[in-house]
């Protein structure tokens, strides 16, 4: 056990001796397509510039462009990106290089934290008004909705100001109105005056729909770097409205920007098939509709009722129909799916626009200091109704191939509830995460050598066992740390595997000492080996446990550098108890247990 345990360990390690490349990442946007051509190109303007690759290759829609330097890793981002242009986003990256069958059973190295690798920190703020003023839009379609299924007569529901307007046609219809309202929306109040009744969201649904916000918005932004190939992003919350988003590897602060404004919102709308496209287009633009302009070129005529926003989205893949044409497969959940199942039941062969709507700053300051942001909208794909859609549909007519790639994507990264801007940034060069490395590597080399010296003077022979399993602790710390899928070494990471190495020896010395004390009651060696291990292991056990309970705690309820530390510290005290404990007795027992007539032990 002790040997597959080890080898196990030692191959998952192995990745971290072969190092990284500095790379480049090319994935495409918008009207961008990754294909052959686009890998040949990429070749061209990389050699007519004089710059060889050690490594081009295309998968999963991105390339990947290895090469010598950090130097020759920037001058080829420039040439690139003059030679692509806007379709195509290219990141800075750095490339595992360990050998191909390492990475064909998992074998990676560890990933290094923005305090080692270097990268991007950006401070986010989100816009808890557009947040409220969405959820009262939202509510509007649900409420007209709810109404028609109860067979509730009204006139009209409109959001006025920060509440929601509905008149019915009567008071008998508003009394029964009020009354279900306040059994269905039971987070808002209802204020009733003749035949009009007014919703304004309870303080308490109204700060819940903000926490809402904020943690939608960094599943989204972590679904959405995820997705466009930023390795190991750190997004999490930070007060009341903030999110810190870390991108290692990144150095250029502009494209780590375009990745992020890459968020955006979703909505589903009928197009307008009642009314005349051409005489909006000369400015006649029928009441409750309006033109959108079309990805592509043109506009289109569309209904301003908002069927559903992206945020009901579970999962979306691209593939083709039966006459193998592009398609976008498309999964809610189950209040998506009743909403439009309901939306869709009276318009089959009406068709559906699906509007992309983004948030682009304008440079420009409102009266209390924050940034004003320019909504842009535009329709990506439509397609017809064919059946009542629910939970399950399918959306035609989005291009080719990678456009309904492109669109499966954003689908599925979801939609913001609320734009974001961009409070504070930082740039953490990779000359300074390369001199936080060799300090940190430094230390941990300094405390393990001196841990050896005095083990093997202290101990002899039996110091000797004690250090090759501290050695062997290390491995399977490492291993173990580049198995694990999202685990991030920091600096706090590299001072909890540094403790590790002065604790790990804690147990042999237990043990070590125990066996003295054995033989000095005059025990033989060989029954002062057993008792010495069988009674140090209850002392062992607390001590270790004891901390363990302490870094799980960390991890529960730290961030960023605290969790990194709990992380490293955990799984040192784990494998410090097997290699101390299972793997030293193994190696004892090996070279003196099989000795009949020993009688002296070097410790």
């Amino acid at each position: 056990m002790v040997i597959i345990v080890i080898a196990v360990g030692a191959l998952y390690a192995l990745p971290n001796l072969y190092g990284e490349d500095p790379a480049i990442q090319i994935s495409a946007q918008r009207s961008g397509e990754i294909n052959t051509s686009t890998l040949s190109q990429v070749e061209r303007a990389l050699q007519s510039n004089g710059i060889e690759p050690i490594g081009l290759s295309m998968e999963d829609g991105l390339i990947l462009v290895r090469l010598q330097s950090d130097d020759e890793q920037l001058a080829a981002q420039d040439i690139l990106n003059s030679a692509l242009g806007r379709d195509y986003i290219i990141a800075l990256n750095l490339a595992p290089a360990q050998p191909a069958w390492l990475a064909s059973i998992g074998g990676e190295p560890l990933k290094l934290g923005l305090d080692l690798r270097g990268g991007v920190h950006f401070l986010m703020e989100v816009d808890m008004n557009e947040a409220l003023s969405k959820m009262r839009e939202q509510m509007v379609t649900e409420v007209r909705s709810s109404l028609r299924e109860e067979g509730i007569r009204y006139r009209s529901v409109e959001e006025s100001g920060e509440q929601i307007e509905i008149v019915l046609r009567s008071g008998d219809d508003a009394q029964v109105a009020e009354r279900f309202l306040r059994n269905t929306y039971q987070g808002y109040t209802i204020d009733t005056q003749d035949s009009v009744l007014r919703l304004r969201m309870t303080d308490a649904f109204q700060t819940e729909t903000q926490a809402n916000a904020i943690s939608q918005n960094i599943t989204i932004l972590r679904n959405r770097v995820n997705e466009l190939g930023v390795a190991e992003p750190v997004i999490q919350r930070q007060g009341q409205d903030r999110i810190v988003v870390e991108l290692p590897g990144v150095q250029d602060t502009a494209r780590a920007k375009e990745i992020l404004g890459a968020t955006a919102t979703l909505e589903f709308r009928f197009v307008d098939t009642q009314n005349d496209l051409r005489d909006a287009l000369q400015g006649r633009v029928p009441f409750g509709s309006r033109l959108y302009d079309v990805r592509g070129g043109g506009q289109q005529l569309v209904e301003n009722r908002i069927i559903l926003t992206g945020d009901h989205i579970v999962n979306a893949n691209s593939g083709f129909d039966e006459n193998n044409r592009p398609q976008v497969n498309i999964q809610l959940d189950s209040a998506g799916g009743n909403m439009m199942s309901l939306a869709t039941r009276d318009r089959i062969g009406d068709p559906m626009a699906t509007v992309f709507i983004e948030f682009i700053a304008t440079g420009e300051t409102t009266e209390d200091g924050r940034v004003e942001f320019e909504r842009v909208e535009e329709i990506v794909s439509e397609a017809t109704i064919q059946a009542r859609l629910g939970s399950s549909f399918r959306i035609t007519g989005v291009g080719s191939p990678q456009d309904a790639q492109n669109l499966a994507l954003l689908l599925r990264a979801g939609a913001l509830i609320a734009p974001i801007q961009i409070v504070e940034e930082r740039t953490v060069g990779p000359s300074l995460g390369a001199q936080n490395i060799r300090d940190g590597l430094t230390a941990i080399v300094a405390g393990f050598i001196l841990v050896l010296i005095f083990m093997g003077i202290y101990y002899r022979k039996f110091g000797l066992v004690a250090n090759a399993a501290l050695f062997t602790n290390l491995i399977l710390i490492v291993g173990i740390m580049s198995m694990i899928p999202g685990a991030t070494l920091t600096m706090p990471g590299m001072a909890g595997i540094l403790l590790t190495v002065g604790m790990a020896v804690d147990a042999n010395v237990l043990i070590f000492e125990r066996i003295r004390e054995e033989l000095k009651d005059g025990r033989s060696p060989q029954q002062a080996i057993k008792h010495g291990y069988d009674n140090a292991l209850s002392s062992i056990a607390d001590g270790n446990i004891t901390t363990l309970i302490a870094a799980i705690i960390l991890f529960a309820v730290g961030t960023g550098p605290i969790k990194g530390f709990a992380v490293t510290l955990a799984i040192g005290i784990v494998t410090s108890m097997f290699t101390a404990i299972i793997g030293t007795r193994a190696i004892v027992n090996f070279v003196w247990g099989r000795q009949k007539r020993l009688t002296k032990l070097s410790i």
